[in-house]
């Protein structure tokens, strides 16, 4: 009995060893990718220049943290690239019910070849990346582009509508959030048709046998089988609030729009990569980091009250 005790527990630190070797690649990467650039922190406590070594920088301590709230000018901009990136995000929560309604939508289409090909075709835009989105935008929306073309050749209009320049800024939030739902729709379905398909066939069997029409069984056993997995995607979305993302607002900004699209991201970018102040970039970029953990910290704490369960 003991040498067979014995031998089960080795087995199991066998097996325990295994795994850690399969998970320590992604472990290595994360550790690359994610933990060693925080090193760069350090840039926003000295006035970093690229003439200067790094310990050779005049060590300022936190002037760049001050700086950010010491004059109306810097408030005034920054609650300016707040507002950007709290309406892109709010806008973004609000419709994150899309993917798992159209993923719904998928599910009831009984055509196997038709429901592949329209997955397919939504999924496609995902993987196209936002020079070739803005490229593709520039040939249909610009001034000399497609549609003013053909709208002024059919005496639509009497001079072109500057649509990537967006009104002046008037209406990029809806614009940016039309292009990024029409990229990332059918890749975020998938999640959702993954979900669907767990959900166990007796239940819709049953349903039918009741007496249950499509409409019944989508609402009494499709959307609550999907409800968990939507809130955990919705938790997250909440914690990475100030990640608005840089690809788009950055091939979409422009002098008409660029008080509208500047978010917290795009401004950093400016910020350090533009003008030079890598130090003050880091700074502003660090408390965003500050902030992005206290929100996923918080939506874990009041998923762990609602919910019962933690993300994390």
């Amino acid at each position: 009995m003991k040498h067979t005790a014995k031998k089960k527990s080795n087995f199991r630190k066998w097996e325990g060893f295994k795994i850690f070797l399969f998970t320590a690649p992604f472990l290595l990467l994360v550790f690359l990718f994610a933990y060693l650039p925080l090193f760069g922190w350090i840039h926003a406590f000295y006035d970093y220049h690229p003439r200067f070594r790094m310990f050779q920088a005049p060590f300022v301590g936190f002037q760049w943290f001050t700086l950010m709230f010491s004059t109306a000018s810097w408030r005034r901009m920054l609650a300016e690239v707040m507002t950007n990136t709290f309406a892109m995000s709010f806008i973004g929560i609000l419709t994150s019910w899309l993917p798992m309604a159209f993923a719904i939508l998928l599910n009831e289409i009984h055509n196997v070849k038709y429901r592949r090909v329209v997955q397919t075709l939504t999924t496609i835009p995902n993987f196209i990346s936002w020079v070739l989105v803005y490229s593709l935008a520039f040939s249909l929306l610009s001034s000399s582009g497609l549609i003013n073309d053909l709208l002024m050749r059919f005496d639509i209009i009497s001079r072109p509508i500057m649509f990537l320049h967006m009104g002046n800024g008037d209406h990029v939030w809806a614009a940016m959030w039309g292009l990024g739902t029409w990229k990332t729709l059918g890749w975020s379905a998938i999640i959702y048709m993954a979900a669907i398909a767990g959900i166990d066939q007796e239940l819709y069997e049953a349903a039918r046998v009741d007496g249950a029409n499509r409409f019944r069984t989508i609402w009494h056993i499709t959307i609550p089988g999907l409800i968990p997995t939507y809130m955990v995607l919705l938790l997250l979305s909440i914690a990475h609030f100030l990640n608005s993302g840089i690809e788009s607002t950055y091939v979409f900004q422009n002098a008409f729009n660029l008080r509208r699209i500047q978010t917290l991201d795009l401004y950093v970018f400016n910020l350090g990569i533009g003008a030079a102040s890598y130090s003050l970039a880091t700074a502003i970029g660090m408390m965003k980091s500050f902030v992005s953990l206290v929100l996923l910290f918080t939506v874990n704490y009041i998923s762990k009250l609602v919910r019962g369960e933690s993300i994390i």
